[in-house]
């Protein structure tokens, strides 16, 4: 039986502690109105553009002192209106009505610039929401795709992974936690606690008439029941399969291996439909005027390559402390081979993606990559460096494949890539230009992490990390390529 090392513990709860402190911290120091963001514009402007910022300044006191001025002389206008259509001359005329036009174009420029500064309050009071959501999605559909490898295995029969199978239960048992945190975290947002999904903006929709006509499907009722209903049915087959699998230890017979396979191949079903509709809703939602019929099989390729490199970490790990004595090299070999195959899958439907709609260039859909290359353009191409070009040169070698200090750094790597990738796919649609890693990013990740370390190895400490009975363990014991 594996021990719960109270380092490990006390690790865990640091991180935790250590990530609800940031996340406060960015909830408190995000703006509150535009008054704020003047002073955080001209803050960041201070010592490289003060010429722009102080006349952006000065047409802001000018447009408002004009605007006052248009206020407090609105009657006496009037007169003089009445006066000059009886007896006014034709140049008179034509200068009242170039007063009247530029009055008009400064409340005009008024209002823009009262409406620009609404939109990046708006950007910058999702940061810290923003923040906690990459990580908050990242983790769990890391145990998703940790569940989906699972179930493929049990589906296949395969002889090689039995012996693995409890780090995999373990690591999925962080799913339900972390879906309720998710499923809490969007009612929040239907409830307009923030500005992440704009289509849930009565106003936005009434305006936008793209967005309208998707009213349909994108509204806040028919948008959290289909949440429920994926969540809850992910973590069902996780609490059933986990059940079955240790039921089978005690059992005499293999009834609840064969409960397990038929539950398994239902979930793979279940899982393909829903795992491509909840890339629209979460994600590609935040940018509601883009689409993509890449993009569920895009996401799922960066979640599951990140659960795979997981359950790789921690048999790592737990190997190095004297647990699993049946997972030898052949066993690290292969999950490897997984790392490597579904970086070069990631890599495919990436550069699919991409270049199908760069060469298209259609509006609605080049936007989303002019966007990011403009915007996000380090970790935009940072990100193909990390999933691809490293994982590929490290792990194409067979031996390395083998070298644990190598899989743990290439591991690493790939997690750190594949946050950057959900990062890039949220932010930009939720604070724009206004992004950076700051406090709030780091203590979401910290937060997540040790939530995720706790439960986890929680759930491996409570179980034998070897499942007795499973009808291929002793194929897999003995397994070696």
């Amino acid at each position: 039986m594996y021990t719960f090392s109270s380092k490990l513990k006390t690790l865990s709860f640091i991180l935790m502690a250590v990530g609800l402190l940031g996340i406060g911290y960015g909830f408190y120091t995000a703006p509150k109105n535009i008054q704020d963001v003047e002073k955080l514009l001209a803050a960041d402007s201070h010592g490289e553009t003060n010429h722009e910022v102080a006349t952006a300044s000065e047409q802001s006191h000018t447009v408002a002192g004009d605007h006052n001025v248009v206020e407090n002389n609105k009657s006496e206008e009037m007169a003089v209106e009445s006066v000059v259509s009886d007896v006014a001359t034709p140049a008179e005329e034509e200068a009242l009505a170039t007063h009247e036009t530029t009055e008009k174009h400064q409340v005009s420029e008024e209002s823009s610039h009262t409406e620009h500064l609404t939109h990046v309050l708006h950007q910058l009071q999702n940061k810290p929401w923003a923040a906690f959501y990459v990580a908050c999605i990242f983790f769990m559909l890391t145990s998703l795709g940790v569940l989906a490898f699972y179930a493929i295995q049990q589906v296949a029969q395969a002889g090689w992974s039995p012996v693995l199978f409890r780090v995999m239960q373990g690591i999925t048992s962080y799913l339900p936690v972390g879906s309720v945190i998710f499923f809490v975290f969007l009612l929040l947002s239907g409830f307009h606690l923030n500005h992440l999904f704009i289509w849930l903006d009565p106003e936005v929709v009434a305006s936008d008439e793209l967005i309208a006509n998707k009213a349909g499907y994108l509204n806040f009722p028919f948008w959290i029941i289909r949440a429920a209903i994926f969540l809850t049915g992910w973590s069902l087959y996780q609490y059933f399969s986990r059940k079955n699998c240790l039921a089978q230890d005690e059992a005499k017979d293999d009834l609840f291996y064969k409960k397990n396979f038929k539950l398994s191949a239902g979930f793979l079903v279940f899982f393909i439909v829903t795992e491509s509709i909840m890339s629209w809703d979460w994600i590609m939602s935040l940018d509601p005027h883009w689409f993509s019929t890449l993009f569920g099989w895009y996401v799922f390729s960066s979640f599951f390559v990140s659960g795979i490199t997981v359950i790789a970490i921690v048999s790592l790990y737990l190997k190095s402390n004297g647990f699993l004595e049946h997972v030898n090299t052949s066993h690290i070999h292969d999950l490897a081979k997984f790392m490597f195959g579904f970086s070069i899958f990631w890599t495919y439907l990436w550069f699919s993606q991409y270049m199908l709609i760069w060469y298209a260039n259609i509006p609605e859909e080049v936007t989303y990559y002019i966007t990011r290359i403009d915007l996000y353009n380090l970790p935009f191409f940072g990100a193909v460096v990390l999933n691809f070009v490293f994982p590929f040169l490290i792990l194409i070698n067979t031996d390395f494949k083998r070298i644990t200090w190598v899989l743990v750094m290439a591991g690493v790597v790939i997690l750190v890539g594949h946050y950057i990738d959900f990062f890039i796919m949220i932010m930009p649609g939720t604070v724009g230009d206004s992004w950076f890693i700051g406090i709030s990013e780091i203590a979401s990740v910290l937060f997540f992490l040790g939530l995720f370390i706790y439960v986890v190895f929680t759930a491996l400490s409570k179980v034998p990390l070897l499942p007795k009975r499973n009808p291929f363990i002793e194929e897999s014991k003995h397994f070696h390529y």
